[in-house]
């Protein structure tokens, strides 16, 4: 990782953020996903809920763990998720494949049953998500870019109210990274300019 925190070029030549350098489930993340634009509320409450878990954590423990959570959350089905109750709890808190804390599973079981409510409603999760997206920036190095922001703060705000638990305004910066909903790969990364395409071609939800 470079001193300055500024992008680093790997061994492929090509220049990528500090953090992806190594190990290899970094480096694939950061350049298949991380700030990739999307609008589905599967993928979106899936990403919530892994935040959640990875509250105190590395990020690389829960991509690690990350087909455990797959299969011990039903696929991130806000349906199936929902329907969970205390048997299920206590199957997870055995379940060695995810990071077993009862709070954050009953967060995720809570978040899902938000979800549903939303959908009950006429809502949709995404339309929530993009409709805190910020004005571009384009940060030079990693200490230009924020914890957390204005905007996290009124989404963590609003998820709350809807019920979602465990979506502080650092956790929920983190996911709006990851969705695209802000591009925070650094000006010089090569996959800035990929992500930011793609932003510029994503249909907002509303």
């Amino acid at each position: 990782m470079s001193t300055t925190e500024e992008a680093v070029t790997c061994d492929d030549g090509l220049k990528r953020c500090p953090w992806a350098v190594a190990p290899p489930e970094n480096r694939r993340y950061h350049d298949d996903e991380w700030g990739r634009p999307t609008g589905d509320d599967r993928r979106i409450f899936e990403k919530l809920c892994l935040e959640g878990f990875q509250s105190g954590l590395s990020w690389l423990t829960i991509l690690r763990k990350r087909e455990g959570f797959r299969m011990a959350f039903a696929s991130f089905d806000p349906v199936a998720v929902a329907g969970f109750g205390e048997q299920d709890v206590e199957r997870l808190l055995s379940d060695i494949s995810i990071v077993r804390h009862r709070g954050k599973i009953e967060a995720t079981i809570a978040n899902a049953r938000a979800l549903v409510a939303l959908w009950a409603a006429g809502e949709s999760l995404a339309a929530l998500l993009w409709s805190y997206e910020a004005p571009a920036s384009s940060p030079a190095a990693t200490a230009d870019v924020p914890a957390s922001t204005g905007q996290s703060q009124g989404l963590s705000a609003s998820l709350r109210r809807h019920g979602f638990l465990f979506v502080g305004p650092t956790t929920v910066y983190a996911a709006m990274q990851s969705l695209g909903v802000v591009n925070d790969h650094l000006s010089a990364c090569h996959f800035r300019s990929i992500a930011e395409a793609e932003r510029s071609r994503f249909v907002r939800p509303v």
